[in-house]
């Protein structure tokens, strides 16, 4: 299957550089991409498809076909006995862990 994956230095939304920040938000900013990493990081063991599914819930099994390729595509997962973060899709959940702070003091402040 094709994937048409956002990478650093080609072209993504908001970006005609490709600016590798930029290729991240425009990868992890699209429908379900975040529960399908949230969901990996989480598991006890290396997810079968169907288990991912169930486990993202109401996600259908073509939109999770694509996330799945254009994450492989991305280096962020991997697919062997099932579906896992590589290094550097671990290293993504690390590095989001501030944001996440930051999302938590923001509700707060909403509320």
């Amino acid at each position: 299957m094709p994937t048409d994956a956002p990478r650093p230095g080609h072209p993504v939304r908001g970006s005609s550089t490709g600016r590798p920040i930029m290729a991240l938000f425009d990868l992890i900013g699209r429908r379900w991409t975040l529960r399908v990493i949230w969901e990996l990081d989480r598991a006890a063991h290396p997810p079968t498809f169907r288990e991912l599914r169930t486990a993202c819930g109401e996600i259908s099994s073509s939109v999770l076909t694509r996330r799945l390729h254009e994450l492989t595509a991305a280096g962020i997962v991997d697919h062997v006995n099932g579906y896992s973060l590589t290094p550097i899709g671990q290293r993504l959940i690390h590095s989001l862990q501030p944001i996440t702070a930051w999302a938590q003091d923001w509700d707060r402040q909403l509320h």
